[in-house]
Order: structure tokens, then C-alpha cells, then sequence
């Protein structure tokens, strides 16, 4: 049974800090649900990385559209980054710190295509983003993450749609606008996020095989460089928009689904 509690107490987990998930942190921020810890790996990988949170991992702190995240390492700095306003991003791969800070909410936002280990025991609400969850069993709600009709629709019993395994379409473009490595090995950029470029330009090389731009636009997202990468890695993507704005601005599809987590939250704590 959920216990009333008022909605700026709560206290919020989300697994990953990625893209998606910090599209979710920042609009539940914004609502004003601001006790938010995040888990990550030791070294995550994103794209986006101009709008993920993860970066804190990195470089101390991060800010996404005027939300601050800061890395924190014991659950006492985690409390003085919420009294600051900030978001606490915490390194903390098998979610240890479940145990000590229960959250009011759990999210899986880690986007895996499956589920790696969260449990609907986890918190009082549990809710996974895309396949892998069943709504129910492995958590109480999941929300569509797929483009199309359903994306950010709340399923209440079953799963989302199984991933496609093709990029959503910006601009008619598809697999062509995702740069990924052709080998394994160590990634090296030569351009930034943010940068025009063209069809057949090289934007950066893998193990000395060149990384080729398959479409004009604007380098959206790229991941950090130097990087030990396995062949088939998305290492970037291009928008064909080519507005260079969009590079630090949260996606509609982050905010699609955002709004339905916090939808979510309010259809089980705000009544």
C-alpha cells in the first residue's frame, strides 16, 4: 500500500543517466519532485552527451537546460546536493545504495532492452522504460518507449513494444543519421558536437579506420574520445535539421516520455 506523502518529499532513484533518463530527471525537477539520486557505471557511455546527466561521472557536475547534476560519493553529500538544488549523480553500478536511501520511486532508465536486475520490491513505485519489463510483474508501470502512435503511452499490464532495432526517423533519415564503428578498438573524434558537416566527411577514425558521414547535418551527439569501442558501437549521430541549437536541448522524445513518468507518479501519490 502507498503511504501519502507529500509530492516535493519524495524521494526518486533512477537507474542510468543517459540521455533518456536525464530527459526524465529534468522534468520531474522541474515539477518540483527535486530528491533525486542517479546511478551509473564508472565510465558510461552516451551519445547525447551534451543533455545527459552521466557526465557528472566525468567532470564533477553537469548542467542540462539550467538543471545542475554534481557527483556525489556518500549518501550525506547526496542530502547537501538536494539542499543546493542539484541533482545527485552517484557511481554505483549494482544499486547499493537502494538499501541505505529507500526511494519513494524507482525508474529503470538504463534503456538495456532488458531487464538487469530491478524488481517491483525495489520501491513502493516502480517503473520501467521500454522492453524488457513486465508491467506487474517486474515493476508496477512501464512506459512505450518506441517512436510512433504509443511512444509514452503508461502500460499498466504487459510490456512495450520489442526494440526494433532501427533508429527512429528525424528528418526521413534512419540508420544513415547514426555514426557507429566499423572495427573494435580505440575511437579518436577529429570533430566536436555541435559542428556542421557533410556527406563523406570523416568525423573521426576507429583502430585507423575512418568513421564517414553518411548525410548532411549537424553532429547532434558524439561520444567521449579517446575510447575503447566494440564494432557496431553508435558513436554518434547526425541531425539533418542541421539547427545546431537542438545539440543542447533535451529530444521530444525525452520529453514524451518524461511526461509520462511523471504522469505515472501523480496518478499513484497525488490522489
Amino acid at each position: 500500500m502507498i503511504m501519502r506523502t507529500r509530492l516535493n518529499q519524495l524521494v526518486i532513484g533512477i537507474k542510468g543517466a543517459g540521455e533518456m533518463a536525464s530527459g526524465v530527471a529534468w522534468r520531474l525537477y522541474m515539477a518540483n519532485l527535486r530528491k533525486i539520486f542517479m546511478l551509473e557505471i564508472p565510465e558510461p557511455v552516451a551519445v547525447r552527451r551534451k543533455v545527459a546527466f552521466c557526465e557528472a561521472v566525468y567532470d564533477g557536475h553537469q548542467t542540462v537546460e539550467g538543471v545542475e547534476a554534481v557527483k556525489v560519493t556518500a549518501t550525506e553529500d547526496l542530502k547537501r546536493a538536494w539542499c543546493a538544488g542539484r541533482i545527485s549523480v552517484v557511481v554505483d553500478p549494482k544499486g547499493k545504495l537502494l538499501q541505505k536511501q529507500r526511494p519513494d520511486v524507482l525508474i529503470d532508465a538504463v534503456l538495456a532492452k532488458k531487464n538487469v536486475g530491478t524488481t517491483i520490491t525495489d520501491a513502493p513505485l516502480v517503473i520501467g522504460l521500454g522492453p524488457g519489463f513486465a508491467a506487474g510483474k517486474d515493476v508496477h508501470l512501464v512506459i512505450e518507449t518506441n517512436r510512433g502512435h504509443n511512444l509514452g503511452r503508461i502500460i499498466t499490464t504487459g510490456s512495450a513494444e520489442p526494440d526494433t532495432g532501427v533508429p527512429g526517423a528525424i528528418g526521413g533519415h534512419t540508420e544513415t543519421r547514426v555514426l557507429r564503428a566499423p572495427v573494435g578498438g580505440s575511437f579518436y573524434a577529429r570533430r566536436a558536437i555541435g559542428d556542421l558537416v557533410e556527406r563523406g566527411e570523416i568525423v573521426g577514425s576507429v583502430a585507423g579506420e575512418d568513421v564517414q558521414v553518411q548525410i548532411d547535418g549537424v553532429l547532434r551527439g558524439l561520444i567521449r574520445s579517446p575510447r575503447q569501442v566494440v564494432r557496431g558501437l553508435k558513436l554518434g549521430d547526425i541531425d539533418p535539421r542541421g539547427n545546431q541549437r537542438y545539440c543542447d536541448t533535451i529530444s521530444d522524445k525525452a520529453r514524451a516520455i518524461a511526461g509520462s513518468v511523471l504522469e505515472a507518479i501523480l496518478r499513484v501519490y497525488n490522489t
